[in-house]
């Protein structure tokens, strides 16, 4: 055996420079969404809520977010997380949300995620049954509970921020489609819902139909940002902008499931679980229109085929709107574990994307 490959078997150890950045992560994915929880080496964040740690972050540290988001760390559609102390004791942790534009209000996705590591981590006590977390998001607090059964996490559910539905059958011309109907929610984050059922569209929400839906589902987010001047947070500046397009099938799909969602958020990422906001404001329009009430659910697919449960827990007044309290539920798993070194003299060390 030549000395070559013995190193090779032997020295497997790298030590990067002393002045190079190194960021530990843990890699997880809900329903095939991907997350990277940021766990070690993200320099310390200044505020004192959720808000202002995440505002800190845009403005010191945002390279930080597109070289663990884009390539050649990530990809297009690579999505991460930070968390920070809680915004009061009563909380657990705060998380802040990372993606190809910027940084996101609320993402179940990620809730699901970090209360499974959580539990595997031994973040907190574990005990058989449910464990309740307190975890706030930009949005405000969710309460998650993650399942546990022989010690292993079967499950996690969480009750969203009050979701409300702002109007329903709007109409917009799209340059590229002509006149689209749809509804605008919130469940957590601002979306435009387009029910396929109710415009004449010449593609599916299969992954046949990825780089349609990709460039149609934008083409709606912009005409709605430009037209729609409803998109207002009744109590957050912050969380006033829309966050993307849902297309959704309402009909029985072919697995059983009741219903399709595909997400096509932030720039032009396509969600591969069903987006839990997203459900979440689902919850508020069946509410709305009388299409769902307590104690039924219904289970939403994603492009992937992966399946969250919504159902509505509560409804409560917030500000001007009458609000559902959401649940969703799903599964996650860990992927991998990563030390990313930074070498200050790497011209791409910021990172770029090509899709």
């Amino acid at each position: 055996m030549n000395n070559t490959y013995l190193n090779i078997r032997n020295k497997t150890d790298f030590n990067p420079n002393t002045n190079w950045l190194q960021i530990k992560t843990i890699d997880m994915h809900t329903g095939g969404e991907p997350l990277r929880v940021i766990i070690d080496g993200f320099p310390e964040l200044r505020g004192n809520s959720v808000l202002e740690y995440r505002r800190y972050c845009l403005e010191n540290y945002d390279h930080l977010r597109t070289a663990l988001m884009f390539e050649p760390r990530g990809h297009a559609d690579m999505y991460g997380c930070i968390l920070t102390p809680p915004n009061n004791d009563e909380g657990d942790f705060g998380i802040i949300f990372l993606h190809n534009e910027g940084y996101s209000t609320m993402c179940g996705h990620a809730i699901i995620a970090i209360s499974t590591l959580a539990v595997e981590m031994k973040w907190i006590e574990v005990k058989e049954g449910d464990n309740t977390l307190k975890i706030d998001a930009p949005c405000g607090r969710i309460t998650s509970f993650a399942h546990v059964k022989d010690g292993k996490v079967t499950g996690v559910r969480f009750h969203c921020v009050p979701s409300f539905v702002v109007s329903l059958d709007n109409k917009v011309q799209v340059d590229s489609l002509g006149v689209v109907t749809y509804d605008l929610a919130y469940g957590g984050a601002f979306y435009a819902y387009v029910d396929m059922a109710k415009n004449n569209f010449d593609f599916n929400l299969k992954p046949e139909s990825y780089r349609s839906l990709i460039a149609k589902g934008m083409d709606i987010k912009h005409a709605v940002m430009k037209n729609d001047k409803e998109i207002i947070h009744p109590f957050e500046e912050d969380l006033s902008f829309l966050y993307g397009t849902i297309f959704i099938d309402n009909k029985k799909q072919e697995s059983g499931v009741d219903s399709r969602n595909v997400c096509i958020f932030a720039e032009g990422e396509v969600d591969r679980c069903p987006t839990g906001s997203g459900v979440s404001g689902r919850m508020a329009i069946h509410k709305a229109r009388n299409e769902m009430t307590y104690n039924e659910t219904m289970s939403i697919e994603s492009i992937t085929g992966s399946v969250f449960k919504g159902s509505i827990i509560s409804e409560e007044d917030f500000g001007t709107f009458k609000a559902v309290i959401p649940q969703v539920e799903g599964t996650a798993h860990i992927t991998g574990k990563h030390t990313f070194v930074i070498d200050p003299k790497d011209p791409m060390k910021d990172g770029f994307i090509l899709r």
